[in-house]
């Protein structure tokens, strides 16, 4: 494959409307080609016998055949990296989840259709999630494309929401805390590592890349296969041993320091390193309120959200790890981070869960 060729896409949604708007918003984008546009899985799958594209976006509720039903079918005979696409209800979120599931490497939001302060703060986000998937190793499929440098475009820092920590040492106290930033493939990763957590591990703080209402229907999943309690994280939310706390859809997550304590803080703010809520503002807040008490693990996602804020926190004298290449569904976050020194070791995804315990364990 040609190191120049253009991403090439394929939408299926039974909405004209939205095929048309997300025909729309990937062509912008100079590095993807939309090959084509279909109105449910029987028109897609002609499609796909002329050309095979590099991603696909796949809507959820269609005609003749579920969104569902036509991936688990695309993974056995033909896998293709694909993203769920769907307005994203609150009842949905449970289907989505099985999506990623069935082998799904992202979700996004339908656009709302003549919204364009929607569109304006999102169609970034969409591209650059069809852009992670082209990168996805999808059951065992070699990754085809090395991530780009960044584009022209401006992206915001931490700095947009809290100031870079102070440099002052963090006195050790009795409790530490492990923070986990994830993306594209975090979802299915983030559980193989929590579900090996035992029921009283530190308490733990996750940023996974996800629209709004999928956290809490992700959350409630890992409640249930998990021996740690796990919960979408509320304003003001204590982090206690034996607790997860999911950073909401939407917002930002902040780890603070209360004393000897810990709790989290959910704001609003800007997109820092295009997403909210942002790895590189949860590890600056740890490496602010927590230093060497803490422990951080940068895993699989597209872009470099995180390598800032992992590289603060081992400034700040917390420990530092980076999934490494082989176990990640996208290479791009920890790679970035690695190159920027700001892990202390590299390691595999089985292998996570062990090491943060053994970094925790006084």
């Amino acid at each position: 494959m040609l190191a120049n060729r253009k991403i090439r896409v394929l939408v299926i949604d039974d909405s004209a409307s939205v095929r048309q708007a997300m025909t729309t918003i990937l062509q912008e984008d100079p590095e993807i080609e939309v090959i084509g546009a279909a109105p449910d899985p029987f028109s897609a799958a002609r499609r796909i016998q002329e050309e095979v594209p590099d991603v696909i976006t796949l809507d959820v509720e269609m005609p003749r055949m579920d969104g569902i039903t036509f991936l688990r079918k695309l993974m056995s005979q033909c896998p293709v990296p694909v993203v769920m696409c769907s307005s994203l209800t609150e009842e949905g979120s449970e289907t989505l989840l099985q999506a990623m599931e069935a082998g799904a490497v992202d979700v996004i939001l339908k656009p709302r259709i003549g919204v364009a302060d929607h569109l304006a703060e999102h169609n970034l986000q969409i591209r650059d999630v069809v852009k992670g998937a082209s990168r996805a190793r999808v059951r065992g499929r070699p990754s085809v494309r090395e991530a780009k440098p960044e584009g022209p475009q401006r992206k915001l820092t931490a700095d947009a929401v809290l100031p870079p920590p102070s440099g002052r040492a963090m006195s050790r106290t009795t409790e530490m805390v492990v923070c986990l930033g994830a993306s594209t493939g975090g979802t299915e990763a983030l559980r193989e590592v929590l579900e090996a957590l035992p029921a009283n591990a530190p308490g733990v703080v996750v940023v996974q890349h996800m629209p709004e209402n999928f956290t809490r229907a992700f959350a409630k999943r890992l409640n249930g296969l998990c021996e740690v309690d796990v919960k979408e994280a509320v304003d003001g939310d204590p982090v206690l041993r034996g607790h997860v706390l999911i950073a909401p859809g939407g917002k930002h997550l902040m780890l603070e320091r209360q004393g000897a304590r810990y709790h989290v803080a959910v704001k609003d703010g800007p997109l820092v390193s295009r997403h909210r809520p942002s790895v590189d503002v949860l590890f600056r807040s740890a490496a602010r309120a927590a230093g060497s008490n803490a422990v951080g693990v940068i895993m699989t996602g597209m872009g470099d959200d995180g390598a800032r804020g992992l590289l603060e926190m081992k400034q700040a004298g917390a420990r530092t790890f980076a999934q490494d290449e082989a176990s990640s569904i996208v290479f791009g976050m920890p790679k970035e981070a690695i190159a920027r020194g700001a892990a202390d070791r590299v390691i595999p995804l089985g292998a996570i869960a062990r090491e943060l315990l053994a970094a925790t364990n006084r």
